[in-house]
């Protein structure tokens, strides 16, 4: 008798690593003495973020063979991710990030990934496809179709769905994930069509869709088959437009930034949250725009990543419940 695939809420595949932080805010990294030590990438912090409201998740991903590639699994594991699909690549060392903290809107990334990232080295034939569309959700990023062979992977994996269940993309712009970005951007264009949910910024929409402004990009992706489109605008708010052209909006949080690294990966955890949960698009995304300003007033990304309770305290103190249509718990 076969064995049924191992079901998750959520199955994230991408960049993990170590991002390195200094203790002080408004220093430039030539000035800093000592950093701490978290854990970074895109594919691990929205895994984490997941767990933390409840949901059960893994990481597909790939570290280093060396001692910093331990911490990208104990610490997700921490947070009750699975990371058995967190495999060593001899090749590569494990990257870390290193990140200045200049408040109230410049944090700049330097990331250290060359000549080549493991994460990259995800493989097509690896892939646990049962366990991959038997998944609640599935999410990649814009960092695996950059090349071969994470390309491959990044594009077998939401093909292997065919558009069953919610297939999320979300393009991630970093140019530094990419060596030649030119020779990417038409894989970045294909990713979103085997997708069901795309997300990002303004420059992720452009590069993922061909067009800028709120509009455009949200109209964009829908075209394709993606439905909703949801683009970030930080302190401008967050639009959503499905294909039929309904529209939701999800109104700026206002909190004092302490680091904006890792907001939109907690955004991103909380999206997911809210369809396996029963929310409507309006709720869900107002829910995932007050758990990204939480973890903008502390510094981290997953040990910033807020429970439920605190989400729910946030938004009743930004806004009252009945007016935001949201319970007073989530």
């Amino acid at each position: 008798m076969a064995v049924p695939p191992q079901y998750f809420d959520l199955i994230t595949m991408g960049r993990t690593g170590v991002d390195l932080y200094p203790p002080e805010t408004g220093v430039p990294s030539a000035r800093v003495e000592t950093f701490g030590k978290f854990l970074g990438g895109s594919a691990a912090n929205v895994a984490a973020a997941a767990a933390r409201t409840g949901r059960s998740a893994a990481v597909v991903t790939r570290t280093g063979e060396d001692p910093f590639g331990a911490f990208p699994h104990e610490a997700p594991k921490e947070s009750g991710v699975d990371d058995r699909r967190a495999t060593p690549v001899p090749a590569h060392p494990t990257p870390p990030t290193f990140r200045e903290l200049l408040p109230p809107d410049d944090f700049p990334l330097w990331f250290y990934r060359r000549p080549g990232a493991p994460d990259l080295e995800i493989r097509a034939d690896d892939l646990d496809l049962a366990a991959v569309r038997a998944a609640g959700i599935l999410r990649s990023t814009g960092a695996g179709p950059s090349e071969e062979p994470g390309r491959s992977a990044t594009l077998a994996a939401p093909k292997a769905r065919d558009r069953r269940g919610t297939t999320v993309f979300d393009p991630d712009r970093r140019p530094m994930s990419r060596r030649d970005p030119g020779r990417a951007r038409p894989y970045h264009r294909e990713a979103p069509r085997h997708a069901t949910v795309a997300g990002g910024d303004l420059d992720e929409c452009e590069v993922a869709a061909g067009a800028r402004g709120p509009g455009a990009c949200a109209g964009a992706p829908p075209a394709a088959g993606v439905e909703p489109a949801v683009v970030k605008r930080g302190p401008k708010g967050v639009p959503a437009v499905h294909r039929g052209g309904t529209r939701a909006e999800a109104p700026p949080v206002p909190v004092e930034v302490v680091d904006g690294l890792g907001v939109g990966d907690a955004f991103g955890g909380s999206l997911r949250h809210g369809p396996l949960s029963g929310r409507d698009l309006e709720r869900t995304m107002r829910h995932a725009n007050a758990a990204g300003a939480v973890v903008a007033s502390r510094l981290a990304c997953s040990p910033a990543v807020p429970t439920g309770p605190e989400v729910a305290d946030l938004l009743a103190r930004a806004v009252p419940p009945d007016a935001a249509g949201l319970p007073s718990q989530p």
